[in-house]
């Protein structure tokens, strides 16, 4: 019986393999027709139900269909759903988007997605969304940190953004400003207020799954401490890793403290060092990423750290309440459309 047993095995393990594929695209079907049916409920309300019709009126009008919904088909008819298929038909008033996105994107993603104002907000948390495969719940946490504001690209020119999502949409290209982040939270380490460098190096290594989450899911771990040696003298590269859709090598140096001119000095060491000897056929060139607990504005911008390909972020251990943050990345990016506004006027 044992052996009889042993031989259906492997038959069993591809028929529940079957069973549980069938049943994901069952899922994703049902998933896809319920985004299409909300829209079209959306459209016609918008434009049958509310159309030139006072405000006051609108609301009433919306009260009684959903209480007819509710009579008819029970829960989940509330007026607060109704606008949130109405506000999907406002965002998306063309519905070939909408047949390109219910494949990809549950109803609960559109949902979260439909109630930002900015526009390339939204543009960013649908393509970044697909890409990076995000379940609902992984995109909720990620609108909640702020991801958005705290992405490099979010601090650039309105058409540099739409140029960037637009390549992410129709070539899958990823540009360095949808990859980097500032700053970061690391506050999943459990550091105490006192720790070194070689403390923040191996609790990230503990933590390198939580840690490549909040760098991002294309990025690959290579080495920790990797020995570079120039004129027989040893060099240490904190951390090393592979970013698969840039195509590059990421050098990672870890600092305590606030940046220091002489760090851009030491990374452009380790970049020119990975571009001769480590770059293979088919890769860009390296990128560095120097995480320290603060920097002036002023010497970044007079090292003019882009063009040596260098990165500064801050990192948190602990993070500040949600308002503060929230003021502080909003004023970042308020100063950074100024400096552009002002360069534009030159």
């Amino acid at each position: 019986m044992s052996r009889e047993i042993n031989n259906i095995q492997p038959i069993a393990a591809d028929i529940k393999k079957l069973i549980e594929q069938s049943r994901q695209n069952a899922a994703l079907a049902i998933n896809a027709e319920i985004t299409l049916l909300y829209w079209h409920i959306g459209k016609r309300i918008k434009t049958e139900i509310l159309g030139d019709e006072r405000a006051g009126y609108g609301k009433k009008l919306i009260s009684g269909l959903s209480e007819q919904l509710t009579q008819e088909y029970g829960k989940g008819w509330s007026k607060r759903h109704l606008h949130h298929c109405i506000r999907m038909a406002e965002i998306f008033p063309d519905i070939e988007i909408v047949h390109a996105l219910r494949s990809q994107l549950s109803w609960t993603h559109l949902r979260l997605i439909i109630s930002m104002e900015d526009g390339l907000k939204r543009g960013f948390y649908i393509e970044i969304c697909k890409i990076e495969k995000w379940s609902s719940r992984q995109l909720q946490d990620r609108i909640q940190s702020m991801l958005y504001e705290r992405t490099a690209i979010s601090r650039k020119p309105e058409q540099t953004i739409k140029n960037d999502l637009e390549q992410l949409k129709t070539e899958q290209k990823l540009s360095p400003e949808l990859v980097f982040r500032d700053p970061y939270f690391l506050d999943f380490l459990g550091l105490a207020d006192t720790y070194s460098e070689r403390d923040l190096e191996t609790s990230i290594l503990a933590e390198l799954q939580h840690f490549i989450i909040e760098m991002g899911s294309d990025f690959a771990f290579m080495a920790r401490q990797k020995r570079i040696t120039i004129d027989n003298r040893d060099y240490y590269i904190d951390l090393l890793f592979y970013h698969r859709r840039l195509k590059c090598l990421i050098a990672i140096d870890l600092k305590i403290g606030e940046f220091e001119a002489a760090y851009k000095g030491q990374m452009e060491l380790y970049l020119r060092y990975l571009e001769k000897y480590e770059q293979v056929e088919g890769e860009n060139t390296p990128i560095g990423l120097i995480l320290c607990t603060g920097k002036n504005e002023e010497h970044i911008e007079l090292l003019q750290l882009d063009k040596s390909n260098i990165r500064v972020a801050d990192y948190l251990t602990i993070l500040p309440p949600k308002k503060l943050l929230q003021e502080k990345l909003h004023k970042a990016i308020e100063i950074a459309q100024q400096k552009i506004r002002a360069k534009d006027h030159e």
